[in-house]
């Protein structure tokens, strides 16, 4: 049967989808131009609030886009860079107007615009960085001046080594990376928790390791536990109370006691014994066990306003509106689902309880103070134990620490996309489109922000979102960090190849997480695995952003064999696998097709082979390859024929990762402790046990088993080894207003008597 091809766009549908950020035309997996239907553009349109639906919806959509763009206003807030000009628009600033820059520091700049009719106005370079107010007029906006580049890994270890003039040159550095859910402890209810996080990180600071990367944690939906992905979180603003010790604050005896009160001792012993975890069941019972320790919490340390009581009315405070919105979505999705035919997704309740500012909200709030109160208590209670974490870290010597990691995206249907309704997109799902590996291309359910409310708005939903993840980190993996350069997206209902790219102010958005990074000392990494466009990553780069390079993606120009660790990009973490592909074992066994192959992922052949048989065929090419790889890099010996398929050689593997250039690497637990299987299967919902694997020994007797204490020991001695090996390491990139340890910038005047570089 012959299909349709989609009709060309019309020219006033493709102007306005172009002009709003949509690019109409993308090249697809087999280097073909593709177009973008009208019906995909008009759906699109339609959910940013662009009507197009007839001519004279086109042009008032065009002229509200026009007026958004065209500069004769000043937005609510402008990014620059230290040092460099700032350029306002022409149309926005008469000459010979007035302004003044108030300074975050205090300090004040009086000027006055002189630019040539017609020409944009200039300020001089500002070498300050900071959130700076700009005042014109009577008009006032933010001027977010951020250094030339990210906190990276040499700023961190200098900072750590401040007073020793002996370690100014900063060594290759490496880190585990585990998921937190994984993590066993002996009394932690069948759940990973932010103790056992603690534990790891003191233990593997102990044996060299300079960081621990971790598994996202943004809060979840505490009444619907059956959803547990932490790449599709309720809110990336806010934790997950999963993951509470219900100990760390109030003490074993009470902890125990709690969970005797919720008659929950046996199902609590038997949770931990399992070896996935059972989220309906242990999240549940959790929560009770913690809403026991509030009302013991709201009796004693509120009733008598103890220490506890201020810091968790501090606590609440320092929240503000977005702290109390999120726990009043928990208290509400509660109630909602509670009801007969309860509905969970908030856009299908009445219309009054879509709105976070309605007095239907606050009247409920008032209702329910005690139960929005416990949702509080639970985001209290798990900053504190991220925050415990992170401090051990560095108080056991990491110069990095936790790495948190941020999502792509969240789950439209929660408590980020309720609060911060005007911010994000609706109606739509961040994916990818048809691809080598699925041709049906993915739709991924989830939401972020809107690029046009980010302008209008002054990018105030990021950056709270951007504070959020620094907050308790020495660092952040930016989960798909394409995502800043354009999403694919697609309408709801529609099937996952029926969506377009919209780009985003990826400038604006650098230039954020480069202020933001300084101000919270915190590397950034982003993971740009996948089709990357030509420049993406030397801009990330220049930047000061790390990517990501993977064992198994490291391959020759021919393809025929993998690179050596001499050739690994010296801008890029090095890994040998990541949560969503196989690990060393996995790989080399073969694991990861018999996967695909089980849930129907695995595609016939056209030249009628069998699909299995061929893909691990072309495996024992590839394990050949990457033997000799290793044999070549000196981790393995050269007389030794590669290791048969159920002979992994995951000590090799460790050892060439080590070997690179790489300033940080990061080994994922199930490397270091030689597993098999692989914490999710992309493509897949129950038919693999996604994010449920639990480490088989708690962390503590991880180490005091000799194999993995030596594996530790053999990988910093290798990571010592490539310092002393490798070239001297290019200078990372300095310009006017690279910032010192304060995250000011150094240079110290705040104008210019030659014409300024625009950014």
């Amino acid at each position: 049967m012959r299909v349709k091809a989609a009709r060309r766009p019309s020219e006033s549908i493709a102007s306005l989808a172009t002009r709003a950020g949509f690019e109409i035309e993308w090249q697809d997996a087999h280097q073909t131009m593709r177009r973008v239907p009208d019906t995909t553009l008009i759906a699109l349109l339609e959910r940013m609030g662009l009507q197009c639906g007839n001519a004279t919806q086109i042009r008032q959509s065009a002229a509200a886009l026009d007026a958004e763009l065209s500069g004769r206003k000043l937005p609510p807030l402008m990014t620059a860079e230290c040092g460099r000009g700032i350029a306002l628009s022409a149309a926005s600033v008469k000459s010979g107007s007035r302004y003044r820059i108030e300074l975050e520091s205090g300090a004040l700049i009086d000027g006055r615009f002189t630019a040539p009719k017609g020409e944009a106005a200039l300020l001089a370079p500002i070498d300050e960085a900071g959130y700076h107010t700009l005042v014109i007029n009577d008009h006032r906006m933010t001027l977010a001046v951020a250094p030339a580049r990210c906190y990276t890994v040499d700023d961190a270890w200098r900072t750590l080594h401040a007073d020793d003039a002996d370690k100014k040159t900063t060594p290759p550095l490496w880190g585990i990376a585990a998921q937190i859910y994984g993590l066993r402890r002996i009394g932690d209810g069948g759940i990973g928790d932010y103790t056992a996080l603690a534990t790891l990180a003191i233990e593997s600071a102990k044996r060299g390791a300079h960081a621990l990367a971790v598994s996202p944690t943004h809060a979840m939906f505490s009444a619907l536990p059956q959803r547990f992905s932490p790449y599709a979180p309720s809110s990336r603003l806010w934790l997950n109370a999963a993951h509470i010790d219900p100990a760390a604050v109030f003490g074993a005896e009470a902890a125990r006691r709690a969970i005797e009160t919720a008659q929950a001792g046996d199902a609590w012993r038997q949770l931990e014994t399992l070896p996935l975890i059972d989220w309906p069941a242990a999240v549940p019972l959790k929560l009770k066990v913690l809403r026991i320790l509030f009302e013991q919490f709201c009796a004693h340390d509120r009733a008598q306003d103890l220490p506890r009581a201020l810091e968790f009315h501090g606590f609440c405070v320092r929240g503000g509106r977005a702290l109390e919105d999120h726990a009043r979505f928990e208290a509400l999705h509660a109630y909602q689902l509670a009801q007969p035919d309860g509905e969970g997704y908030w856009r299908k309740w009445d219309e009054p309880l879509r709105d976070p500012r309605s007095p239907e909200v606050e009247a409920f709030a008032g209702e329910h103070r005690h139960e929005v109160e416990f949702h509080l208590f639970l985001q209290w209670l798990a900053a504190k134990g991220l925050s415990h974490a992170q401090h051990a870290a560095r108080d056991a010597g990491m110069a990095v620490g936790l790495i948190a990691d941020l999502a792509v995206g969240c789950d439209s249907a929660g408590s980020h996309a309720w609060s911060y309704r005007d911010d994000m997109l609706h109606g739509v799902s961040v994916g990818a489109p048809p691809d080598l590996f699925n041709q049906a291309g993915q739709s991924w359910g989830l939401t972020t922000f809107s690029p046009r409310a980010m302008r209008t708005q002054g990018f105030s939903a990021f950056i709270d979102m951007l504070r959020t993840v620094f907050a308790h980190a020495g660092g952040v993996r930016i989960d798909h960090i394409l995502g800043l350069r354009r999403l694919w997206l697609v309408p709801e209902g529609e099937r996952a190849k029926n969506g377009a790219y919209l780009r985003y102010p990826l400038d604006d958005m650098l230039r954020l997480i480069a202020l933001e990074s300084w101000r919270h000392r915190a590397i950034v990494i982003g993971e740009d695995l996948g089709t990357v466009p030509p420049g993406f990553r030397e801009r990330l780069a220049d930047h000061g952003l790390s990517g990501i390079r993977v064992l198994w993606f490291e391959r020759t120009p021919e393809d025929d064999g993998f690179l050596q660790p001499s050739e690994w990009d010296r801008n890029a973490a090095a890994t040998t696998t990541t949560h969503d592909l196989p690990t060393v074992t996995g790989w080399w066994r073969g694991e990861d097709i018999m996967w695909r192959n089980r849930i129907g992922q695995t595609m016939p052949r056209s030249d009628g082979r069998d699909p299995v048989e061929a893909a691990q065929a072309e495996r024992g090419a590839d394990r050949a390859a990457l033997w000799s790889a290793f044999q070549q890099a000196g981790v393995a010996a050269r007389d030794v024929a590669p290791p048969p398929a159920d002979q992994a050689p995951v000590d090799e593997a460790l050892a060439f990762i080590a070997a690179t250039p790489s300033p940080l690497a990061t080994y994922p637990l199930e490397d270091l402790l030689g597993l098999e299987e692989q914490p999710n299967l992309p493509g897949s919902i129950d038919e693999h046990p996604n994010w449920r694997r639990r480490v088989k020994q708690p962390v503590d007797a991880l180490f005091a088993d000799t194999t993995f204490c030596d594996r530790l020991r053999a990988v910093d001695r290798a990571r010592a080894a490539a310092a002393v090996e490798a070239p001297a390491k290019a200078g990372t990139r300095g310009a006017p207003g690279t910032p010192d340890a304060s995250g000011s910038s150094t240079a110290s005047g705040s104008s210019a008597s030659s014409l300024p570089n625009t950014p």
